[in-house]
């Protein structure tokens, strides 16, 4: 057969090429979409992820899917999780975190909603939006992208008909802990692979689990945890296993006998090892990565695929207004600053957590024992405490800060508030003007004349006075698509300093 030339080979032009259709890719795609940006997906699977891996979906997470409209369709598809039970007998109904939660986010809690219905939502909408995913197109090579002098990327592509090239302004490696983006780009994978094996299951009939509740056990050489995803006992089972090489009637035995499970049936069962990795950048030339492509940790916390959606989000929204000449193509950079150390933060927190709970031995499983009975018992006063909401907002993920100037540098008079970097709650009226994911200016219980901003800046919107106070009256702020603060001016006379709004749009690289 004769070779065809790469020239001769049939092009595909768009703005963003995606690699990878699971919930990281899949939120980018649908992000862009909804910026008016062209994005085609790419994915060798025949569909969505049929196996439900991930299961949680975060509170930061169910204000992106509200955003985008979605948030009633996972509500009444999901199993809610508002709690924690770490040992039956001490608290035999666990503890609340969802009331630590409430007031600071409009889902407190957590929905069980597994990764392939994520993946379906997604997918659904996606093709709602005219852009249906390329199942069954794989990536072959990056022809072009990877040098910082590129202007363009361009892949080659084999797909169902054969080979096929596609050019992007920008290229999103979203295809997981095994990216063949990051290897295109050689970029080193940093971390460890720990020692010990875990194991999954989906039973059915468990009992002696509280309802909404995500529940562990503690034996005298292992431990468990039980992540509720509907009535009946249907419930997935995360244990630790007693060999490097597990077997299913092996690893299941040793769980009723060592920590007492009872249960009627499994559904699914898989092993897995755990690794807390982090991509030495996310980014190389035209390329970029997210989600688990850009780093992977432990599933403590169900913090993964969260983060990868939040990813996904802050990315396209920025990408969208580089493509839209909005902002320089050089703020692209901001993506990197800002998400690597949330990464970097959540590898950390969770490795440590890990490195507490993932040793077999009962030298170990004694030392689990104690530290479970003392969180039980401190748990349900930690989470009404004044604690409470900060580690509320860490465990749903909405308690992030972007910071703006270096630590230890004196911040202009624009970056000089409590409130930016941080997410805008979106509540009210305020939910409805940010599911516009547009640039708006922002008053809260004043009025101020519009500064000079160019006009897809839009505002500014006059809300009513924060009864918490956080968002001063005497303040106008710049709100980004992705709903963080970034930048409040202070008002003389119901008008901003030219000075202080031509600075702020400056730093965040906004084409004049």
């Amino acid at each position: 057969m004769t070779a065809v030339p790469l020239s001769e080979l049939p092009l595909l032009e768009t703005d963003v090429l995606v690699v990878g259709a699971g919930p990281t890719g899949l939120m980018a795609a649908l992000v862009l979409a909804r910026r008016g940006v062209r994005a085609e997906v790419i994915d060798p699977k025949s569909g969505p992820t049929r196996e439900s891996r991930a299961l949680v979906v975060q509170a930061r997470s169910m204000e992106i899917y509200d955003q985008l409209g979605l948030a009633q369709q996972v509500l009444e598809a999901a199993n809610p999780a508002t709690g924690f039970q770490l040992r039956q007998s001490a608290n035999p109904e666990g503890f609340q975190f969802a009331p630590a939660q409430a007031g600071d986010t409009p889902f407190p809690g957590a929905e069980i909603f597994e990764q392939s219905r994520n993946e379906e939502l997604l997918a659904s909408a996606l093709e709602g939006e005219g852009r249906p995913v390329r199942w069954g197109h794989r990536l072959v090579t990056l022809l072009e992208g990877i040098d910082p002098a590129d202007e363009q990327v361009e892949a080659l592509v084999e797909g169902p008909q054969g080979l096929c090239r596609l050019r992007a302004r920008w290229c999103i490696g979203a295809d997981g802990a095994s990216s063949t983006v990051r290897h295109q780009l050689g970029l080193p994978f940093e971390g460890v692979t720990d020692d010990a094996t875990f194991c999954v299951a989906d039973l059915h009939g468990v009992t002696g689990i509280p309802d909404n509740t995500v529940a562990a056990r503690f034996g005298d050489a292992s431990f468990a945890v039980f992540i509720p995803l509907g009535p009946g006992g249907h419930a997935r089972l995360v244990c630790l296993s007693p060999t490097e090489s597990p077997d299913q009637d092996e690893v299941l035995a040793e769980a009723r006998a060592d920590l007492g499970i009872n249960f009627e049936r499994v559904d699914w069962f898989s092993a897995y090892r755990v690794h807390h990795r982090v991509a030495s950048q996310f980014r190389k030339g035209r390329a970029l990565l997210a989600g688990d492509a850009a780093h992977v940790h432990s599933p403590i916390g169900g913090q993964g695929m969260n983060a990868g959606l939040q990813d996904a989000h802050h990315l396209a929204n920025l990408l969208a207004d580089v493509v839209r000449g909005h902002l320089t193509p050089s703020a692209v950079g901001r993506y990197e600053r800002e998400r690597r150390p949330v990464a970097l933060t959540l590898i950390e927190g969770t490795d440590r957590a890990f490195g507490i709970i993932a040793r077999r031995g009962r030298g170990a499983a004694a030392l689990r024992r104690r530290f479970s009975g003392i969180i039980s018992l401190l748990g349900p006063t930690l989470f009404r405490s004044a604690l409470g909401p900060r580690l509320g907002g860490l465990l749903g993920q909405y308690r992030i800060r972007y910071r703006q100037v270096p630590a230890g540098t004196t911040p202009p008079a624009w970056a000089d508030d409590p409130a930016v970097g941080l997410r805008l709650l979106a509540d009210g009226e305020r939910a409805d003007a940010l599911r516009a994911m547009t640039w708006q200016l922002h008053t809260y219980g004043s009025r101020a004349r519009r500064p000079a901003v160019p006009d897809w800046i839009e505002g500014p919107f006059a809300f009513a006075a924060d009864p918490r106070g956080r968002l001063r009256p005497d303040r106008m702020y710049l709100i980004r698509p992705d709903g963080f603060v970034a930048a409040a001016f202070p008002l003389h006379a119901g008008a901003a300093s030219t000075y202080d709004v031509s600075s702020a749009l400056a730093a965040f690289e906004v084409v004049a």
